[in-house]
């Protein structure tokens, strides 16, 4: 969902408490959460195992998109990054406890590669839409896998008015990084490094949508991308270098998707891929499994309350990674919730969901 901040940006601060300061106007609407009117989802109930502490900022909206990496030689290590959108980014382990929080600019939605070249090896990039650095369009950062430290890399410029949505992909050798604004402009760039050690972005193609986009996520083994338009449901494109022709495969509204169609992710399982989509407008998840040519929907799935952990209403970003995730042998879902009961100050966080609740309560 589109939040305008330019009547509020002035008026907090952007550190891990942000403070609404004497004087200044009251936010916009479009700022706040939209949790108020959102009630527990419609989809199949399934249970949240964890949830990570709340976002440091409170009383507005905060908190949106997650991703996922585990060590490929040993899956019980791994991190999951968040984003606060008004403050940074917080790196978490796979039970959801805090290990980091990288502070700086506005990070809306983020996404990673493993195997990215540096001279001091390979390191996970790490991309994220930053509305907050001056000049810049997106943020990097590389994430040294045996450390599991966060390290803040650049700042790039991106010709967009106002980017928004993001994701990576990998083609072949190449790393790409797509990022969308707000005015439904899209752009692929391939993502290298200057022999002074400094990212250097290439412009491989640019299209657009009608309406505002936001979640996408790339399929590296077919060299499909996935596209949400917020108010018009799920485009697929292929991850060439040619002219973007896109296939909406999933229309909003609907009975599978209502508006705003938010975050999307794919998970691995065996044989099988499957694609999960963020139904903010009912508080639900939508699944496709989409490793044949056509997208074979699979119902929908809402995360209710249950040992402590309260439901998610009002989601927006998603990320999920098959396979052993730690303590999660068949894969692991995390999703932004909009309101953690648990926290004061009407704070967000992210859910921790075992794939196999879903798996079960949807028959997959």
């Amino acid at each position: 969902m589109h939040k305008l901040y330019s009547s509020i940006h002035a008026c907090v601060g952007t550190g891990l408490s942000i403070i609404l300061l004497a004087g200044c106007a009251t936010p916009a609407p479009e700022a706040l959460s939209d949790s108020a009117g959102m009630t527990v989802g419609v989809g199949t109930p399934v249970i949240a195992s964890a949830e990570t502490p709340a976002v440091g900022t409170a009383v507005l909206d905060a908190a949106d998109d997650p991703s996922i990496w585990v060590d490929p030689a040993d899956r019980a290590r791994g991190v999951i990054i968040g984003t606060d959108k008004k403050a940074g980014l917080y790196v978490y382990d796979l039970n959801g406890k805090q290990l980091q929080y990288v502070p700086g600019g506005m990070p809306n939605n983020v996404d990673l590669r493993e195997g990215f070249p540096t001279s001091q090896g390979p390191r996970v990039l790490v991309a994220a839409s930053d509305r907050g650095r001056r000049g810049a369009g997106a943020a990097l950062f590389l994430l040294d896998p045996a450390t599991l430290k966060l390290t803040f890399w650049a700042a790039v410029p991106i010709s967009l008015v106002e980017p928004y949505g993001l994701c990576l992909a990998r083609r072949g050798d190449a790393f790409l990084m797509i990022i969308n604004g707000t005015d439904g402009q899209v752009r692929q760039l391939r993502v290298s490094t200057r022999r002074n050690g400094k990212p250097m972005l290439t412009e491989e193609r640019r299209f657009a949508v009608a309406t505002q986009p936001e979640g996408c996520v790339a399929d590296d083994a077919r060299g499909r991308l996935y596209l949400g338009e917020e108010g018009r449901g799920v485009w697929r494109y292929d991850l060439g270098t040619g002219p973007a022709s896109g296939e909406l495969i999933a229309q909003a509204p609907s009975a599978m998707l209502a508006p705003d169609v938010e975050g999307l992710t794919l998970l691995d399982d065996g044989a099988a891929t499957f694609l999960i989509a963020s139904s903010q407008g009912d508080s639900a998840f939508a699944v496709w499994r989409v490793d044949g040519m056509t997208p074979d929907y699979k119902g929908r799935f809402s995360v209710v309350a249950s040992g402590g952990v309260d439901a998610v209403t009002g989601t927006d970003g998603v990320a999920a990674l098959g396979g052993r995730v730690g303590g999660f042998p068949e894969g692991l879902v995390v999703m932004q919730d909009d309101v953690d009961e648990g926290s004061t100050g009407a704070r967000q966080n992210f859910k921790l969901v075992d794939w196999r609740e879903v798996k079960r309560a949807l028959g997959l």
